[in-house]
C-alpha cells in the first residue's frame, strides 16, 4: 500500500498508487506521489513515466475521512498543498508522463490525468469532478485540458462524468482498451516514446510546456483559494458532512465502473471514507 516505483523496461519508470479501497489519497500520499514522480524525472536514464494505480479505480481524490477527523484546517491545507505538489510534479516532469486510467478518475484524479502528456484508458473508465458535491472547488484547470470549455462547465456544475470513449472522441484520450489490456497498452506507448533520444525528448517536453496557453500551476492555485474561502464560510464542511448520506457509500464504491455516461460522479473520497469505516 502506498506509492511504489518500478523499471518495466529500458528508459521507463512505472509509478503505481495503491490506497485501498478506492485510491482516495491522504495528505502524505499526495506528497509521496509527487516525490516519486520527481525522482523519476531527475533520473537521467528515464525517458518516459507511466502513472498507474492498483485496485478498482485510478484515483478518487482526497481522503475525506482525514479532513473530517481534523477539527481545524491543517488537513485541508495539507490536502491543498499536497494536491498542488502532485499535479505540478506530473506537469513539470522532465519527460513525458503517460497516465494509465482504469475505472474511476475523479477529483484529484482529474488533476493527475489532466496534467499528464498522454492518457490510455480502459473501456470502463469514467472521468469527473464531484467537487461541488463534497464541499470543495478545484481542478477545473485540468478538466479544461480534457474537454471543450462549455462541456467542462456543465460537468463541473453538475458533478457528472464522461466516459473514456467520449474523451477519446475529444482527442484527450490516446487509446481506449479492455481493462485487462490497460497496462500493456500504456507501456507500449511509453516504450515508443522512450525509444527517442533522451536529450531531445526532455527538450521536447520543456518546449511544449513552454507554449501552453494556460499556466496550470497559477490557475489551479487560484481555484484552491476558493476552496479555502468555502471552508472559512462553513459551506465546505456543510456539504462535506452530508455527502454520501443518501445511501451506502461502501456499496456504491464497489461499482464505480458501472456509472452511465453523464451520470453523477461516484466512489470519490467521501464514499472511500465510508468504505473504510
Amino acid at each position: 500500500m502506498g506509492v511504489s516505483t518500478a523499471k518495466p523496461g529500458q528508459g521507463l519508470c512505472l509509478v503505481t498508487v495503491d490506497f485501498p479501497p478506492v485510491n482516495a489519497l491522504p495528505v502524505q500520499g499526495w506528497y509521496d506521489l509527487a516525490d516519486a514522480v520527481r525522482a523519476a524525472s531527475r533520473d537521467p536514464g528515464t525517458r518516459c513515466v507511466v502513472l498507474a494505480a492498483e485496485g478498482r479505480g485510478f484515483n478518487a481524490g482526497v481522503d475525506i475521512k482525514e479532513l473530517r477527523r481534523d477539527p481545524g484546517r491543517a488537513a485541508l491545507i495539507g490536502a491543498n498543498r499536497g494536491c498542488f505538489e502532485a499535479f505540478a510534479a506530473v506537469y513539470e516532469c522532465e519527460v513525458p508522463v503517460v497516465a494509465a486510467v482504469g475505472g474511476f478518475c475523479l477529483g484529484g484524479g482529474i488533476g493527475l490525468a489532466g496534467n499528464a502528456d498522454a492518457i490510455v484508458a480502459s473501456e470502463d473508465a469514467v472521468f469527473g469532478l464531484p467537487e461541488l458535491d463534497r464541499g470543495a472547488l478545484g481542478a477545473a484547470t485540468h478538466l479544461a485540458r480534457l474537454v471543450p470549455a462549455h462541456l467542462m462547465r456543465v460537468l463541473y456544475y453538475t458533478a457528472r462524468t464522461v466516459t473514456a470513449a467520449e474523451l477519446h472522441a475529444h482527442g484527450s484520450v490516446w487509446k481506449v482498451v479492455p481493462r485487462d489490456r490497460l497496462m500493456d497498452a500504456a507501456l507500449e506507448l511509453a516504450a515508443e516514446i522512450a525509444r527517442k533520444d533522451g536529450t531531445l525528448i526532455r527538450l521536447a517536453k520543456a518546449a511544449i510546456n513552454g507554449i501552453d496557453p494556460v499556466d496550470v500551476r497559477r490557475s489551479y492555485r487560484f481555484e484552491q483559494g476558493f476552496t479555502f474561502e468555502a471552508a472559512l464560510e462553513g459551506a465546505g464542511d456543510r456539504v462535506r458532512d452530508t455527502f454520501g448520506a443518501g445511501g451506502s457509500g461502501a456499496a456504491r464504491a464497489t461499482e464505480p465502473s458501472g456509472a452511465a455516461p453523464g451520470a453523477p460522479a461516484r466512489a470519490d473520497g467521501a464514499e472511500a471514507e465510508e468504505a473504510r469505516s
